[in-house]
């Protein structure tokens, strides 16, 4: 069966690694990017058409879910990041929530029969959430980020009431080499390779006892398509269960480069440290892996080591994206 499956966000990493996986598996994948823009990362998306979309244009979700009349809809879109969400609260909720309230109003009206899947994140626990959280951890968001994605959780519901197949997945934080460089996992990967190539002397970090889940994003990828696909539609938590602080991180990203004694190049900026930040959350994928069969199948060593040498490709190659960093491992 070929589906036709509507992703937006199709620029991001997460929006990248989806349609491509899609087009592997024969459905049709119709993207929508911000209008009047370019992004390198449309270089992953060849076969894949794409249509604008302007998550502040209260007609925008109407007209594409209208035209593209998709089976499937990945919202993916929005606005990514926790930092600058206190700076821009307004906004975080005009992308949020109330875009997502007209897309989902958009299918009701136009494709009642297609299954969506929204993207929720693990900053609904909030900082004091006990680990590891599940389904059931109370909602407790203190981030502006985090409140709007709480939010989707009852739009969500209220639509399963109505009979739809809508599903949430609560996100832990997943890497891939194509994440963008705004994110820490990202500036470590790409500032490590730079200093082993002699192009840098420095990395420079906020607070390095953070500790987060991190995941692969094409296991997160899976479990999205996996939710999808589920007869029931419901809520999962996707997680691997296991913390690592943002030291170890660092340290396993030095160490793939062959660069001993990392510290002797890391220096820390009180800037950087977060107004709130959870001391460390990790997830119990329990649900995902009863209801689902899903399992991470990637090691937090094999994320790390995989992003590091695809900016050290980079380096080499001169050229910032291309398929082939994919398949780097």
């Amino acid at each position: 069966m070929t589906r036709r499956v509507l992703v937006t966000g199709v620029t991001g990493q997460d929006g990248v690694l989806l349609a491509r996986r899609l087009q592997a598996a024969g459905d049709t994948v119709i993207g929508t990017v911000r209008p009047a823009t370019t992004s390198p990362m449309q270089t992953y998306l060849d076969g894949v058409e794409l249509v604008d979309l302007d998550l502040r244009d209260p007609a925008g979700p109407e007209k594409v879910v209208e035209a593209v009349a998709p089976d499937e809809i990945f919202h993916l879109a929005g606005f990514t990041s926790v930092r600058d969400s206190w700076d821009a609260p307004e906004e975080v909720t005009e992308v949020n929530v109330a875009a997502v309230e007209r897309l989902l109003g958009a299918v009701e009206r136009h494709a009642p029969d297609s299954r969506v899947f929204l993207a929720s994140s693990s900053e609904v626990y909030g900082p004091d959430a006990t680990n590891p959280q599940t389904e059931e951890t109370p909602l407790a968001p203190v981030s502006p980020y985090g409140q709007a994605k709480a939010r989707l959780h009852g739009l969500a519901a209220d639509h399963r009431a109505a009979g739809r197949h809508v599903s949430v997945g609560v996100l832990y934080n997943h890497e891939s080499p194509i994440r963008g460089t705004g994110f820490v996992t990202r500036r470590i990967s790409r500032r490590v390779a730079q200093i082993a190539a002699g192009r840098a002397d420095r990395l420079t970090l906020g607070n390095l006892d953070v500790s987060r889940d991190w995941g692969a994003a094409t296991d997160v990828v899976d479990a999205m398509v996996r939710m999808v696909r589920a007869d029931t539609p419901g809520e999962y938590v996707v997680a691997t269960g296991v913390l690592h602080t943002l030291r170890e991180l660092v340290e396993a990203a030095f160490a793939v480069a062959d660069l001993p004694e990392p510290w002797t190049y890391v220096e820390q900026d009180p800037d950087l440290v977060r107004p709130v930040d959870a001391p460390g959350a990790c997830g119990d994928p329990s649900r995902a892996r009863t209801a689902l069969g899903w399992e991470p199948t990637t090691t937090f060593a094999e994320v790390v080591g995989a992003m590091v040498r695809a900016d050290q490709e980079r380096l080499r190659r001169g050229i910032d994206e291309h398929p082939d960093y994919l398949s780097v491992r």
